[in-house]
């Protein structure tokens, strides 16, 4: 539960989420609304810009990247709602 509530608090416009093939990238997460997904509980299927490819994607929590990740993550954004 612990692991969930960081979670919690990472969500928002800049999102950490982790695709089914372990790209990472930042996408905008507010709980209860999606407009470029389809939702599915704690996850949901949208496109990954890393791999261009649909996917389920999860959020991450921020402390349990590596450097790498993180730098992948800022660089790697999905499509903004104008």
């Amino acid at each position: 539960m612990a692991n969930k509530r960081r979670i919690i608090r990472g969500l928002g416009p800049n999102t950490v989420v982790r695709c089914r093939l372990g790209h990472v990238f930042t996408t905008m997460w507010i709980p209860g609304v999606s407009f470029k997904a389809v939702r599915l509980g704690w996850a949901r299927f949208q496109r990954c810009p890393v791999g261009r490819h649909w996917s389920v994607v999860r959020p991450v929590d921020p402390d349990e990247l590596t450097a790498a990740e993180k730098l992948s993550a800022a660089h790697h954004r999905d499509v903004r709602i104008p």
